[in-house]
């Protein structure tokens, strides 16, 4: 899932030959990046895509000289399947232009991202609709504060369908969020963030609650010279009950042990877990 990739500026100082002055040029930025992480839990929107397990992670950008840019993401995950009986990683695809104005201090984002869940199998009806998902995104910063607005394009939002029969498309689902990061010197870094997620036709019904919710996440991370060191902490306010036998009306109740092949298809019906409550993260990501 959409996910806010670190880059790196790989640069190094040239002394002029058999000169007897000490000048130093930099040498120009490549516009071919990558990084590698890992994180103690892997939370997309405040929600655990690992069942609160570890994941590993990484990508790869390039940024073209006209503010053009392409890249990909991948991380290990467990919910699809968890619920479709097959699909362990999560590959993003996105491309997208963005600038800066103002002097530098202002600057935007606009571009497309798909969110790619390689051998997941196939649909379950009234479970779990594709989870395959397309997201068109703009975003608008100033210094060390972004707001971002992503609306979702693909007939389903992340595997959810909409209506009290769980029988209608997502299409349109969008999420608004503000993220913050504020240096705070010494290769300290203050980051914040809010969001809302809208999940197009989810409603509440007598036995389940809206997938729409709120999230908010407060941490700090750390340049420690090899790479960087996250430790945060993010919750949402999502309702409703989360039992151990499961079926509970709390619609981020994910269990395990589903499996969509089987006829009749089978739901998870083990290892229930609020996937959705306060949860502290510890990361380590490395670019290069």
């Amino acid at each position: 899932m959409h996910k806010k990739l670190i880059s790196l500026a790989i640069a190094s100082a040239l002394a002029a030959p058999f000169a007897a002055s000490a000048e130093e040029a930099a040498a120009p930025a490549s516009p071919l990046t990558f990084n590698v992480g890992v994180v103690s839990d892997y939370l997309f929107r405040g929600v655990s895509q690992t069942h609160g397990k570890a994941a590993l992670q990484g990508g790869v950008d390039y940024a073209f000289e006209n503010g053009f840019y392409v890249g990909a993401w991948g991380s290990t995950i467990t919910w699809v399947k968890d619920w479709l009986g097959s699909g362990t990683t999560e590959i993003d695809v996105y491309g997208g232009y963005k600038n800066t104005f103002a002097g530098g201090d202002w600057s935007y984002d606009v571009g497309l991202i798909t969110y790619n869940y390689p051998g997941h199998g196939g649909a379950s009806p009234g479970n779990l609709a594709d989870p395959d998902t397309k997201e068109v995104y703009a975003a608008i910063g100033w210094k060390w504060l972004t707001a971002k607005y992503s609306h979702a394009i693909s007939p389903y939002f992340i595997g959810w369908y909409g209506g009290a029969n769980a029988d209608l498309k997502t299409k349109g689902s969008d999420y608004l969020e503000l993220n913050a990061n504020y240096d705070l010197g010494d290769g300290w870094t203050l980051v914040g963030h809010i969001g809302q997620q809208k999940v197009k036709n989810s409603v509440t019904t007598a036995t389940l609650n809206s997938a729409s919710y709120s999230d908010w996440k407060i941490g700090v991370t750390k340049d420690i010279g090899y790479g960087v060191v996250g430790l945060s902490y993010s919750a949402t306010d999502t309702k409703g009950t989360c039992p151990a036998a499961g079926a509970g009306s709390n619609p981020y109740c994910w269990g395990t042990n589903g499996n969509s092949s089987l006829t009749p298809v089978q739901a998870p019906n083990a290892n229930f877990r609020d996937v959705s409550k306060g949860t502290a993260v510890l990361s380590f990501t490395k670019a290069f």
